[in-house]
């Protein structure tokens, strides 16, 4: 399976996070899935004039490819012309590009969220670049393909979110495309692959019992739940973050930081500091997605009167000063 990996407007952090693949490094487990890039603009050996022929072989239908990987927003501006981004050579806008060669992909894959919904450039106020996504304007379909698109394999656009994306969601989805095959059936509302999206961050999360008991976190060393005060968004946000770890080990929240749904559209500009939890009478705005908010707040209520000691104090603190009681044996 051959892909042709081009980038547009973002940080080429997706990319980098993809060279993090593991266990096995990126370009073997590519290879024995029989899985290689045609092109990619930074793993690549060619480049100029060498680089822009084989784009144009593929854009003509001369040179023969599987799968067209776009990491990066689509820029439409100035007045829908693209002129803001002309790749380089060729006096032609990038948008342009993606749409010849999109005509020739078997499958189009949306790496990393700015190139699903259009990502940061696309939330800067007024989005002068008239930026977008391939298959959404934020969480509206439309994009620069068209609500409509489907590649020749019957696909739409595969979005892949996530900022950066993990390198596991590329590969995985790669090669079930590889070996088994992908069908609508296997991607959500916005398209991203259920392999990662079936779940919530919230899911295997390190802090959960504090989340069980409402015992939250007031300032960001502590151990508690992050939810009530400090934004935490991972019962909202559609990711396998603390089950598929990240580098073997890590998560934002084993790290500390709270979740701030990055694979969700619209996430950058969340109308409030990402460290912050937006509240209504004390309630957090942002409740689980699948719990209604009397229930949470019933919940809540129960949980905090239910509290261990250890459990509260703990969530204050940024190490454990209570430990689990040890029960003798017979009582």
């Amino acid at each position: 399976m051959k892909l042709l990996w081009l980038q547009s407007g973002g940080c080429g952090g997706c990319t980098q996070s993809l060279l993090c693949a593991e266990p096995r490094p990126l370009f073997d487990e590519l290879r024995d899935a029989g899985i290689e890039f045609v092109w990619h603009p930074a793993l690549s050996l060619e480049s100029g004039d060498a680089a822009l022929q084989i784009l144009e072989d593929c854009a003509e239908g001369r040179l023969p490819f599987d799968v067209l990987c776009i990491e990066g927003a689509m820029l439409r501006g100035p007045n829908g012309s693209g002129k803001f981004h002309l790749m380089a050579g060729s006096g032609r806008p990038m948008t342009e590009w993606v749409e010849r060669l999109a005509r020739h992909a078997r499958w189009v894959f949306a790496i990393g969220s700015c190139t699903a919904y259009g990502g940061f450039s696309a939330s800067t106020p007024g989005n002068p670049l008239e930026a977008c996504g391939l298959q959404f304007d934020t969480d509206e379909p439309g994009g620069l393909l068209g609500k409509g698109f489907q590649s020749s394999g019957g696909l739409p656009v595969v979005n892949i979110a996530g900022c950066p994306v993990h390198p596991g969601w590329v590969v995985d989805t790669l090669e079930k495309l590889a070996f088994e095959g992908l069908a609508a059936s296997d991607l959500d509302a916005y398209g991203r692959p259920l392999l990662y999206a079936d779940q919530l961050v919230h899911h295997g999360c390190s802090r959960n019992e504090f989340y069980e008991f409402k015992a939250s976190a007031e300032k960001q060393s502590d151990l508690g739940c992050l939810m009530e005060n400090l934004g935490c968004k991972g019962t909202q946000a559609h990711a396998d973050c603390n089950v598929r770890t990240w580098n073997g080990s890590g998560s934002c929240l084993r790290g500390g930081f709270a979740c701030i749904a990055c694979t969700e559209p619209g996430f950058e500009a969340p109308g409030h500091p990402f460290q912050e939890t937006p509240k209504l009478a004390g309630i957090p705005i942002g409740l689980p997605t699948d719990m209604p908010k009397a229930w949470f707040v019933a919940l809540a209520a129960l949980s905090k009167s239910a509290t261990p000691k250890r459990v509260r104090e703990n969530a204050v603190a940024d190490h454990p000063v209570i430990r689990p009681a040890v029960k003798k044996a017979g009582k």
